[in-house]
C-alpha cells in the first residue's frame, strides 16, 4: 500500500502548501482522504489520475477539505469521461453540501447529467464501513463545521492508517491511533492550545498514549512551520506536498 501526500497545508496557504488531500493506492482500491480545493492541481502535478479514484472519504465539511469535489466532478465529466461509480463518504449533509457547492461554482453541471453513478454514504459513529477491501471507522472529534467532524481509522491490506481530521484534543484520539502503521495528525499550532485544532506540545504530551508506529504531522500553520526545528524527529515525521510513504 502506498500513500501520497497530495496536499498537507492549512486553509490559509501557509508555506505555499496545497490543501488537505491524501491519495492511497492498495491492492484492492484507490481512494482519497479529504479533497481540499487544490486537489486537482496536486493530482496533476504528481501524475496521479482522478479516474483511478474509487472513493473519497471526507473528515469534515470545511472548504479546505471538501472544496475540490466540484473540480473532481467536472474532470470526471469532461476530461476523464468517467463511466464507473464514484463514492463519496462523509458526515451527514455531505451530499447537500456538495450539490450546493457545485451549483455555486458550476451552475447546471449536475442538472445536465453525468455518465457515472455518484454515490453518497454517510459516516456512522464508530461503525466500520467496508468497501473494496477497505474498512473505515469514523470517530467524532471537535471541529465545528456544520456537521459532525470525524477522525478516521482505515484498515487496508493488513495495515492501519489513521487520520485525525481537524480537531482539538479529544480523548478518543488514542483509540483512533492505537497500533496504527501510520497516524496522520493535524498540528496547526506549535504551543498555542485551541479547542478546534491540535498543537505540537499537546500532541507530544500525549505521544505515549497514541501508541502508533509512525506519526506524521500535517496541516501546519505558519507558527508551527516556523518551529519545525523544535520537533523531535525521533518521534515525528513532517508532511510535505508530494511525499510518498510505502506501508
Amino acid at each position: 500500500m502506498q500513500l501520497t501526500v497530495v496536499g498537507c497545508g492549512d486553509a490559509f496557504g501557509a508555506g505555499n502548501r496545497l490543501q488537505t488531500c491524501y491519495f492511497v493506492r492498495s491492492e484492492t482500491a484507490t481512494f482519497l482522504i479529504d479533497c481540499g480545493a487544490t486537489t486537482l492541481i496536486g493530482l496533476n502535478r504528481l501524475g496521479l489520475s482522478p479516474n483511478d479514484i474509487d472513493t473519497v472519504y471526507v473528515s469534515h465539511l470545511h472548504g479546505d477539505h471538501i472544496g475540490g469535489l466540484p473540480w473532481l466532478l467536472i474532470h470526471a465529466k469532461y476530461i476523464g469521461l468517467r463511466t464507473r461509480p464514484l463514492v463519496i463518504v462523509g458526515p451527514k449533509t455531505t451530499e447537500e453540501r456538495f450539490i450546493a457547492l457545485t451549483e455555486a461554482v458550476y451552475p447546471g453541471t449536475l442538472a445536465s447529467g453525468v455518465n457515472f453513478d455518484l454515490v453518497f454514504v454517510e459516516h456512522r459513529e464508530q461503525v466500520p464501513l467496508e468497501m473494496n477491501g477497505v474498512s473505515v471507522t469514523p470517530f467524532e472529534v471537535h471541529h465545528p463545521s456544520g456537521a459532525p467532524p470525524y477522525a478516521m481509522r482505515f484498515e487496508i491490506d493488513g495495515k492501519v492508517v489513521s487520520f485525525t481530521g481537524d480537531t482539538g484534543w479529544v480523548d478518543v484520539l488514542p483509540e483512533v491511533s492505537r497500533g496504527a502503521d501510520l497516524f496522520i495528525s493535524e498540528c496547526f499550532q506549535y504551543d498555542l492550545e485551541m479547542a478546534m485544532h491540535l498543537d505540537y506540545k499537546t500532541i507530544d504530551a500525549n505521544y505515549e498514549r497514541l501508541s502508533a508506529k509512525r506519526v506524521l504531522l500535517t496541516h501546519m500553520g505558519q507558527e508551527m512551520l516556523d518551529a519545525r526545528a523544535e520537533v523531535d524527529r525521533s518521534r515525528y515525521e513532517l508532511a510535505e506536498d508530494g511525499m510518498v510513504i510505502d506501508l
